[in-house]
């Protein structure tokens, strides 16, 4: 783990602090005539190298320095201006995938040893649990008292917005019960009473209030039973 912890510091080193502006931008002009994507390609090397600390390592931060050539160079040539956020999306997870396999791979380990880790399977299950499932789950429960006001407020609003601050919120609980810091969930809450005060005391709609309320409180008792059983889950591991 410490591993790959110290190539994912030297992934955020080469790719946000030491990248500026202008490499990108001459990237994205020039793509693979562009000296700066080499520059950058070398930079991760060295950088893998250096934190990893082992002269063994090199041969593994030579391969991560031509993966990551590789998988810009892809992004490179394919994004478009509409495509910028899809691609930065895949590129960060086509890197990070990489990152693993290689830490599996110097440590003599394979996909294997995930597939037998009882606390990554519940872990993973766990999490995406409270994404879109639990969002489609409070969706069709409340759908019965969704009020003619909400509609007209939603043209003011970000595109699923709500949808993405519910999943937010719900990963964040059961991260803060994993960690145990129930306190923490009465803040979260609290911060999202105060941001909402102002709109449904705006909207002056009395359903409306009462139908954020009963999504909300839907979203906080799933995601802390969630949490809940996740921990009690791990605790039972051997």
């Amino acid at each position: 783990m410490i591993l790959f912890i110290k190539l994912l510091l030297a992934h955020l080193l080469g790719d946000f602090i030491w990248q500026p502006n202008s490499w990108v931008a001459d990237k994205e002009i020039k793509k693979h005539k562009s000296i700066y994507l080499y520059v950058h390609i070398l930079l991760h090397g060295i950088l893998a190298a250096i934190l990893a600390g082992e002269i063994s390592f090199i041969p593994y931060a030579i391969l991560i320095a031509v993966t990551h050539g590789i998988i810009d160079l892809i992004k490179l040539n394919f994004q478009k201006n509409k495509t910028k956020r899809t691609w930065f999306v895949i590129d960060q997870i086509a890197h990070l995938l990489v990152l693993i396999a290689v830490v599996l791979l110097y440590e003599n380990r394979n996909i294997i040893y995930f597939w037998q880790n009882n606390e990554f399977w519940i872990l993973l299950t766990g999490f995406l649990l409270v994404t879109k499932p639990v969002s489609i789950f409070i969706k069709n429960i409340i759908s019965i008292w969704s009020p003619e006001s909400q509609n007209s407020h939603q043209d003011n609003s970000l595109a699923n917005a709500g949808n993405y601050i519910g999943i937010l919120e719900r990963l964040l609980i059961v991260c803060f019960i994993l960690t145990n810091h129930f306190e923490a969930i009465g803040f979260l809450l609290a911060a999202k009473s105060i941001f909402r005060f102002g709109d449904l005391k705006e909207a002056k709609d009395r359903k409306l209030t009462e139908y954020v309320m009963i999504g909300t409180l839907i979203s906080f008792g799933i995601a802390i039973i969630s949490g809940l059983v996740i921990q009690a889950l791990l605790l039972q591991l051997p």
